[in-house]
C-alpha cells in the first residue's frame, strides 16, 4: 500500500507558522485600518444556497468555478466564492433595524474551481469592506481611500501603485451608443475588455470581430481604436465624455486629488467581471515590472440588496485578498521580519530546577510574557539550537543560582548579547522589544 501524498488538495496551501506570521500581520493591518474608518466586523457561513450566486455573480463563477453539491436535504448549496451576495443577504434580512451608512468589514476564505497560478489559488482569503446606504461619490472616495490607506499602513508609496476607474454607466453608454451594439453582444464585448491585458492584441482584434460580425467589424474596430488610446476622460469620444458618467468619474477623482490620492487613473478597459456592479468600479494595479498586474478591486453595486425582497439600498465596497497582497509585500520589499510569538525560550540547567524554574515562568506569564519552557532535560547546546530554529528573540537560562539570586541570564537569540536581570528587568526588557519595528507588536504578542 502506498503512503498518502503530504500535498494539501491541489490549489489551497498549508499555513506553517512561519506562514501564518505573514498571514496574521496582513490580516492585522487590515482590520487595523477597516476599524479605523468606523467599520465594524461580522461573520458569515461558509456554505450558502445556490440561488444567491446564480442571480448577479455572473455565469462564469456559478457555472464553472463554484464547489456546489446537494446536501442531504437535497437542497443545492455553494462553499461561498466571495462575500458581496452573502453580505447583501444580511443586510437585506435585517434592513429595518440597522443604522446607515452601514460600514462592514469581515476577513474570510473561499473557494473557486479555477486554474491555480501566481496568486490565484482554489481556496484563498480576502478582506471584505462594504458600505451601505450612502450614495455618490463621497462613499465611493471613501472606499477607495480605505484600500490607498491600507496600502500606506504597509509602507507603500504612491509610485508602487496606480488606482484605476472606470463606471459601469459609461461603460453602458460606450457599448450600446458609441459601439452599436446589442445587449447580448454589449455583453461579450465587455467580457473581451475585462480579458484584454491578458491576451494579445491579435486574439483582442479577432474576438472583437466576431463579436462585431463582419458586415460591420471595420467600423467597429475604428471606434474602438479611438477608445484604448484614451488615457483621461478628455481623450474620449465627444458622446462619452460629455455623459453624466464621466462626469461622475470627474467629480470622483478630483475629491480623491482633494484628500491627496494623486496615483489615479482614468481605464477604459477596466470592466470588473461580476454582474452586479452598477456604477464606480477600480482596481489597485501594482506598477512594479515584476508583478504588474491588478491587485485587488471593487466599486458600486445598487442592486444587490433588493434582490432578496427588501427595498433596494446602495452599496459600494472592495475586496483585497491576500495572496496578492503577500506578493506585493514581498515585490517591494515591504515584508517585515516576524518573529516568533513566543518571545522567549527557557532553558533550564538541570532536570532539578525544573520545579523552579515552571515557577518562573508562570510568573512571566502573568505579566503577559509568551514563555516556551524546555522539560526536555536535553543538553544545553540542544537547548539553544532548538530556541534559534524556532526564531524564538531571547532565551533565559535558569539554574539554581539563578533562582535562589532572583536574576536570570537573559541572551537576544540574534545579536547573542546577554544580560543579567532581575524578574522586573526581564519583563520590562522582553516588553521593550515589542517597540521596536512595525508598531503592531503588542498585538502580535498579546
Amino acid at each position: 500500500m502506498s503512503s498518502l501524498s503530504t500535498d494539501p488538495y491541489k490549489g489551497t496551501r498549508d499555513y506553517y507558522p512561519a506562514d501564518k506570521r505573514v498571514q496574521d500581520y496582513i490580516f492585522r493591518v487590515w482590520r487595523r485600518t477597516a476599524h479605523r474608518f468606523g467599520y465594524e466586523e461580522y461573520g458569515a457561513p461558509m456554505l450558502e444556497p445556490l440561488e444567491v450566486y446564480a442571480a448577479k455573480s455572473g455565469q462564469e463563477l456559478v457555472g464553472e468555478q463554484t464547489y456546489r453539491f446537494s446536501d442531504r436535504g437535497n437542497r443545492e448549496v455553494v462553499i461561498r466564492p466571495e462575500m458581496t451576495p452573502s453580505i447583501s443577504r444580511m443586510v437585506a434580512g435585517r434592513r429595518q433595524e440597522m443604522a446607515y451608512p452601514a460600514r462592514l468589514f469581515s476577513i474570510a476564505n473561499f473557494m473557486r474551481y479555477e486554474r491555480p497560478q501566481r496568486g490565484r489559488e482554489r481556496e484563498f482569503w480576502q478582506l471584505n469592506v462594504d458600505l451601505f446606504g450612502a450614495t455618490g461619490v463621497q462613499a465611493d472616495a471613501e472606499i477607495i481611500q480605505a484600500g490607498w490607506q491600507m496600502m500606506k499602513e504597509f509602507g507603500a508609496s504612491d509610485d508602487m501603485f496606480v488606482i484605476k476607474l472606470n463606471d459601469r454607466r459609461l461603460i453602458d453608454v460606450m457599448m450600446r451608443e458609441y459601439l452599436k451594439l446589442d445587449p447580448i453582444q454589449a455583453q461579450l464585448m465587455a467580457r473581451l475588455f475585462d480579458r484584454k491585458a491578458k491576451i494579445s492584441n491579435e486574439q483582442f482584434r479577432d474576438q472583437a470581430i466576431e463579436i462585431f460580425g463582419t458586415d460591420n467589424a471595420a467600423e467597429g474596430l475604428g471606434r474602438i481604436a479611438k477608445l484604448v488610446v484614451a488615457k483621461e476622460l478628455a481623450d474620449l469620444p465627444r458622446e462619452l465624455r460629455e455623459s453624466e458618467a464621466a462626469g461622475e468619474l470627474t467629480r470622483l477623482s478630483g475629491l480623491l486629488k482633494t484628500r491627496g490620492i494623486t496615483n489615479v487613473a482614468f481605464d477604459i478597459s477596466l470592466m470588473r467581471g461580476f454582474d452586479y456592479y452598477t456604477g464606480t468600479v477600480f482596481e489597485f494595479y501594482d506598477t512594479h515590472p515584476d508583478n504588474n498586474r491588478a491587485m485587488f478591486g471593487g466599486g458600486r453595486y445598487d442592486g444587490l440588496v433588493g434582490l432578496f425582497g427588501a427595498e433596494p439600498l446602495s452599496a459600494v465596497g472592495m475586496a483585497p485578498g491576500l495572496s496578492m497582497t503577500e506578493l506585493f509585500l514581498e515585490t517591494h520589499g515591504l515584508l517585515p521580519e516576524l518573529p516568533s510569538t513566543t518571545e522567549a525560550y527557557m532553558i533550564v540547567l538541570g532536570s532539578e530546577q525544573l520545579e523552579g524554574a515552571y515557577g518562573l515562568a508562570h510568573r512571566l506569564r502573568e505579566e503577559g510574557v509568551n514563555i516556551e519552557l524546555d522539560f526536555t532535560d536535553r543538553k544545553i547546546d540542544k537547548q539553544i539550537k532548538t530556541a534559534i530554529k524556532k526564531r524564538i528573540p531571547f532565551m533565559i537560562f535558569v539554574g539554581s543560582d539563578d533562582l535562589s539570586a532572583g536574576s536570570f541570564n537573559l541572551k537576544d537569540t540574534v545579536s547573542g548579547e546577554e544580560e543579567k536581570l532581575s524578574f522586573e528587568r526581564l519583563v520590562t526588557r522582553i516588553k521593550d522589544r515589542r517597540r521596536v519595528g512595525k508598531g503592531d507588536a503588542d498585538e502580535l504578542f498579546a
